[in-house]
C-alpha cells in the first residue's frame, strides 16, 4: 500500500467519489472525455446577463454563477441587492438553482455561452435567455430629469386613492421605488431608452416591472403590472406641484384597518409549525405588549418586515414585549410549509410562527377587523389585551428615510407601550 493512500473517512468524501464516477460513467455514455465535460461546468460559471420575458416585456436579468457539481451557488443582482440561492446544482450545463424562501426555482441549460431555462414557481414560469459575460444594452442620450418625489392618483384594488414614487437618477440610470397602501416594489432600476425609462428588478421573488414616461405637460405617464399581470396605466404629479385638490401624500397606514368594535381584543387561535396551539388568551401573554403581523411568506413585504419583528422582539422582550407572526400560506405551502421553514431559517426569527390558513381565508380567520386586505397587516396590543395601533403595509428598505422613519415610529410606539404599566384592577 503506498505510502501516501489515506481511506475514506466520512460520509462526504464518500459523495465525492461517487459523483465523479457517475459524471465520469456519464460522459463515456455520451462519447464526451470526462475532461470536456468537468471543463463544460466550470467554464459555465461567471456572471450571465440577459433577459425574463414577463408578458412580452424584457426583465433585465443578472446571474452570479460559482461553484460545480452540487456546490454551485447562484445570487441575482439588482443594483446592490443581492439574492444567493438556498441550494443547486450544475451538471454537463445542466444548471438548477432553488430560492427555497419563495419557493422558485431556476433551471436552465447552457451551451456555448448562451443559458436558456425557466424560473418558476407560484404557478408561475418565466422564459430567460443570457450570455455569459454579457453586457447590459448602454442608455440613450438626451435623458430628461425626471428625478425626485411624484404621486400617482389611483383607485386602487384595496381602495387607496394615490400611491408614491421616488425617483433618484444619475445620468441616464434610474432608481425608482412606487409606494402603496399595502407596502412597496422594492427597487426598480432602469435607464433612458430614447423614449422612457423601463425599470425592473429580478429577485428570488421573481420578475418586476414598470414603465416611466416624461410628458410634455410635466407629469409622468406611469405602466404597471397589476396582480393579474395586465397592464394599468396611471398620471403621476410632481409632489412640489401645488395644485388644488390634488393629494400630496399615500393613504394613511395607520387608518385604513380597524376592529369593527374597538373595545374588543384581536383573537387569535391557531397552530405553530409544531402543531402546537397558541392563543390571545395563552398567560404567556398576559400583561404583555404584543405585536401580531399577519403575512405570507410568499409576500416579499412582508419578509422585509421579518428582520425588523426579530430586531424588535430581541431588543425588548426582555422588558416584556412578545412577537407573534400569523401566515397565510397558499396551496401546498399550507400542507406542507416548507418555504415558511425557509423563511424563518433566513432570518433567524425565533418568536412563534403560526400557520393559520390560506389567503382567501384571511377575513374568515378575522371576522372583528374590517377593511383587513393588505400584507403584512401589523397590531400593537397594549399590557391590558386591548388594540392601541394597527399599521398596514411595510416601507421596505428600498424606501430609504420612509423606512427609517417608520422604524423610528415603531420603537417609540412600543416603548410607549411597555411603559404602561396595569393598574392593579385590570391585572387581576
Amino acid at each position: 500500500m503506498p505510502a501516501n493512500f489515506r481511506p475514506l473517512r466520512s460520509a462526504q468524501s464518500a459523495r465525492v467519489v461517487i459523483l465523479l464516477v457517475l459524471s465520469l460513467l456519464t460522459a463515456v455514455a455520451s462519447g464526451t472525455p470526462f475532461s470536456d465535460a468537468t471543463e463544460t461546468n466550470r467554464s459555465s460559471t461567471g456572471t450571465w446577463v440577459g433577459y425574463g420575458d414577463l408578458n412580452g416585456k424584457e426583465v433585465p436579468f443578472h446571474l452570479e454563477l460559482r461553484g460545480v457539481g452540487d456546490s454551485v451557488v447562484g445570487t441575482l443582482v439588482n443594483g446592490r441587492e443581492r439574492y444567493v440561492s438556498s441550494s443547486g446544482s450544475l451538471f454537463e450545463g445542466h444548471l438548477v438553482l432553488h430560492f427555497d424562501y419563495y419557493a422558485n426555482t431556476l433551471d436552465a441549460k447552457m451551451t456555448g455561452g448562451v443559458l436558456n431555462g425557466t424560473f418558476s414557481g407560484r404557478s408561475r414560469s418565466i422564459t430567460l435567455t443570457a450570455h455569459l459575460s454579457g453586457e447590459a444594452p448602454k442608455p440613450a442620450a438626451g435623458a430628461p430629469n425626471i428625478a425626485g418625489d411624484w404621486v400617482i392618483a389611483v383607485q386602487g384594488p384595496k381602495g387607496e386613492h394615490k400611491w408614491s414614487l421616488h425617483v433618484r437618477q444619475n445620468g441616464a440610470r434610474v432608481v425608482g421605488v412606487i409606494q402603496r397602501i399595502d407596502g412597496d416594489t422594492g427597487s426598480l432600476y432602469g435607464h433612458w431608452d430614447g423614449n422612457l425609462f423601463p425599470v425592473s428588478h429580478f429577485t428570488a421573488a421573481g420578475p418586476s416591472y414598470a414603465e416611466l414616461k416624461p410628458e410634455p405637460d410635466g407629469t409622468l405617464q406611469i405602466v404597471t403590472f397589476a396582480h393579474n399581470d395586465e397592464l394599468q396605466t396611471h398620471t403621476a404629479h410632481r409632489t412640489q406641484a401645488q395644485v388644488q385638490n390634488r393629494p400630496e401624500s399615500v393613504d394613511d397606514p395607520s387608518q385604513h384597518t380597524f376592529l369593527k368594535t374597538p373595545t374588543e381584543p384581536l383573537p387569535f387561535h391557531f397552530p405553530d409549525l409544531t402543531g402546537r396551539l397558541v392563543s390571545n388568551t395563552d398567560a404567556e401573554f398576559k400583561g404583555k405588549v404584543v405585536i401580531v403581523s399577519i403575512g405570507g411568506s410568499w409576500c416579499p413585504n412582508c419578509q422585509d418586515e421579518a428582520p425588523f419583528l426579530e430586531d424588535l422582539y430581541r431588543r425588548f422582550h426582555g422588558q416584556g414585549l412578545d412577537v407573534v407572526e400569523v401566515s397565510f400560506e397558499e396551496g401546498s405551502q399550507h400542507s406542507s410549509p416548507s418555504r415558511l421553514k425557509a423563511v424563518i431559517h433566513r432570518y433567524g426569527l425565533t418568536f412563534p410562527v403560526l400557520l393559520a390558513g390560506t389567503p382567501d381565508q384571511l377575513n374568515e380567520k378575522f371576522p372583528t377587523v374590517s377593511n383587513l386586505n393588505c400584507w403584512p397587516t401589523t397590531f400593537f396590543i397594549g399590557r391590558d389585551g386591548a388594540v392601541k395601533a394597527i399599521h398596514t403595509g411595510y416601507s421596505g428598505p428600498a424606501t430609504g428615510k420612509k423606512n427609517s422613519e417608520l422604524q423610528n415610529d415603531t420603537v417609540s410606539l412600543v416603548s410607549r407601550l411597555l411603559s404602561q404599566q396595569l393598574s392593579l384592577s385590570s391585572s387581576r
